[in-house]
This record gives structure tokens, sequence and C-alpha cells, in this order.
């Protein structure tokens, strides 16, 4: 389980991105590089890291889950993830 202070500083990070996109990319597309980097550092979409929802780990995240890979198998085990099984031959 995660720190609560890292899922926190994601969240803010994730809510500046948002709040600084259209600015972004305005600044880009006039080649405003100066401009661009008087913004905040946390504004940048690079500093966003993927975390599982569940848990908030930052290793092992599957994309198209949205969860950890632990997380993940336990789901799929109980049968939680519709049209998914495991393969057994």
């Amino acid at each position: 389980m995660a720190k609560e202070s890292m899922k926190a500083r994601e969240l803010k990070r994730q809510k500046m991105v948002n709040k600084y996109a259209e600015k972004r990319a305005a600044l880009k597309a006039a080649g405003e590089y100066e401009a661009l980097q008087k913004l905040p550092k946390n504004a940048s979409p690079v500093r966003l890291h993927n975390r599982c929802q569940l848990t908030g780990r930052p290793k092992g995240y599957m994309r198209e889950f949205g969860v950890s890979r632990i997380n993940f198998r336990e789901m799929a085990l109980k049968g939680l993830i519709p049209g998914l099984k495991k393969a057994s031959w």
C-alpha cells in the first residue's frame, strides 16, 4: 500500500497538469520556450506517474485495467474482470 502522501502528491500533479494543459499547448505552438520554463514544474505531463487505483502501487501498472499486476491477478481469479479467465492447458 502506497503512502497517502504519495497518492496525494500524484493527485496534485494531475490537477496541475490539467489546469495548465491549454496554456502549455498554446506556448508550445507559438514556440515561446522561455515562457514555458516559467510555468510550474509539476504542470508538465512528463512528471506524472501511473499508479494502481486500488493500492497506489507505482510499479507493475497495467494501463488497460488501471491496476497493478498483483490486484489484476486477484481480480481475475475472483472473476471480477469480465471476459477474462486464467489460461490452463
